[in-house]
């Protein structure tokens, strides 16, 4: 059973959708003016996260996420780059796609936009402003926030107590300073539409109203977002969709938390403001390394409380991706095993299955479930170290495959492609916590930092440990410990297993 925190109720729930086993999920999404960042890359596989694991407890998951594409940092944007809006948000839900991809955050079942669906915007208020709850100024539209004696109820605000906020204008036409503006009267070079109160655009709350309820319903199961969209932006959403429906808007509430940048609040102001691009483009890893090393280190926080992101938090995400990759490619060679070995590897195998699902379980807790596959390593280790067939190796190469896509790790594909051959004490993107990104700083880099193999320099260690395996088998012990010694020399280690087989790594 599924318990979720419900931000409305301010407490863990046991998850029951609407209709058994079929789930319907809105999060808010991006307004594309500009390329994502570190922050969108944790709410975004926050809520991967949690539709892969419904799907996994046996859901049906609708999961809707949704573009905003017209608002007034868009029209700034265009201004500055002489370009059409369409031009603008055109370049960045391409590009949102390129940089989700990265992190392999599946694509939503449906990813509307703003700008489709200007006709349910338009019918939303002028429901809201028959039933009196919104009002009309010059052109524009506001909901009167007053008419609605529950506002406030998600974010535990008092109407009485609140002041204008995050993208709320001071206007001295509203009824109240936290009156908000449902449709906007167009200006010169503002993208408009028609409307039954003349040209103009929607605002930036009733979007997302208006398009949960035409691909979800009136009332669906959750709706999520980061804690920063609580207030106004959620808040508000409850009030025009309710107010509108007589309904309940959503059921459950669900916020991930922000993103820290060693244990400061991220932002441009103060230089430790990133996006997802540049870490990847900084990044000394293949791009699929990458991915794995960034979801790993996202998913080692509970969504709710802060992250802080650190290039040590990377490196820590990196070595424990050493260990699972390491135990993943000893599981894809041949052995020989008992049957014994095999039945205790499936006892272990069904204890982790069920740690997993109780941490997950519990509002999920990915840091405990991430402990119960870092436990099932250990206990497979030891197993290997006694002897496991083929076959079974296969059955535990493909259970933390199995779990592990829950989370989008443990691809089978990058057994293969995993850099074993690099430090894992190395900088793992080239200390880019620690660099300006600001685009007049440079980045010096540290003349220490390892760096990828050559094809060649490979091929050079792999020459010298087949001379010194043939060394070996002659019982040639001087020359085989002088080419070990000649290896670490050079920073390799070797590992000599008992089946005549050695591996090497950086």
């Amino acid at each position: 059973m599924l318990k979720i925190y419900n931000t409305l109720t301010g407490k863990k729930e046991p998850f029951e959708p609407i209709t058994p086993k079929m789930v319907r999920m809105y999060v808010c999404g991006v307004t594309v003016y500009d390329y994502c960042h570190i922050g969108h890359a944790r709410s975004a596989l926050v809520f991967d996260v949690l539709r892969r694991y419904l799907e996994y407890s046996g859901y049906a998951v609708t999961f809707v996420k949704n573009f905003t594409d017209v608002d007034d940092k868009i029209i700034k944007r265009a201004h500055e780059q002489g370009v059409s809006c369409d031009a603008v948000t055109a370049k960045y839900i391409q590009a949102y796609h390129e940089d989700m991809g990265k992190l392999g955050i599946r694509a939503a079942t449906e990813e509307p936009k703003a700008t489709e669906h200007i006709a349910d915007i338009i019918q939303l208020t002028e429901q809201l402003v028959t039933k009196g709850l919104a009002y009309v100024v010059d052109g524009d539209v506001y909901f009167e926030v007053s008419k609605y004696p529950e506002y406030g109820r998600l974010s535990k605000r008092r109407l009485e107590d609140l002041q204008a906020g995050a993208r709320v204008d001071v206007d001295e036409r509203k009824h109240h300073a936290m009156d908000f503006a449902l449709w906007k009267s167009s200006k010169p070079g503002e993208p408009t539409w028609e409307s039954p109160w003349g040209p103009g655009r929607p605002g930036w709350h009733i979007e997302c109203s208006a398009m949960s309820i035409r691909h979800l319903g009136e009332t669906f199961d959750i709706h999520g977002g980061g804690m920063d969209l609580i207030f106004p932006h959620h808040e508000n959403e409850i009030a025009q969709s309710c107010g509108s429906t007589g309904k309940e808007f959503a059921r459950y509430w669900v916020h991930n938390g922000f993103v820290q940048i060693n244990k400061e609040k991220m932002s441009k102001s103060l230089g430790n403001f990133f996006t997802i691009r540049e870490i990847f483009e900084k990044s000394e890893w293949p791009e699929a390394v990458m991915g794995e090393i960034l979801r790993y280190f996202l998913l080692s926080t509970h969504y709710h409380g802060p992250l802080d992101f650190s290039d040590q938090a990377l490196k820590e995400g990196k070595s424990a991706l050493n260990g699972f990759y390491d135990l993943f490619n000893r599981l894809n060679e041949s052995g020989q095993g008992t049957a014994l070995g095999e039945q205790q590897l499936r006892a272990r195998l069904a204890e982790a299955k069920q740690a997993f699902e109780v941490a997950m379980g519990d509002d999920l807790n990915t840091p405990v479930a991430l402990a119960a596959f870092q436990t099932l390593r250990s206990e497979v280790n030891k197993l290997l170290s006694q002897g496991l067939s083929s076959e079974a190796r296969k059955i535990a190469r493909d259970e933390f495959q199995a779990l592990g896509d829950t989370f989008g790790l443990f691809h089978k594909d990058l057994d293969s492609q995993w850099p074993f051959a690099m430090n894992s004490s190395a900088s793992v993107t080239q200390n880019i916590i620690n660099q300006s990104w600001s685009d007049q700083a440079s980045y010096q880099g540290q003349s220490q930092t390892a760096k990828p193999f050559s094809a060649a320099v490979i091929a050079s260690i792999d020459k010298q440990i087949e001379e010194r395996t043939e060394a070996r088998k002659r019982k040639d012990f001087s020359k085989a410990d002088e080419i070990k010694k000649r290896l670490t020399e050079q920073g390799i280690i070797i590992e000599d297993k008992p089946d005549g087989t050695t591996r090497w790594k950086r």
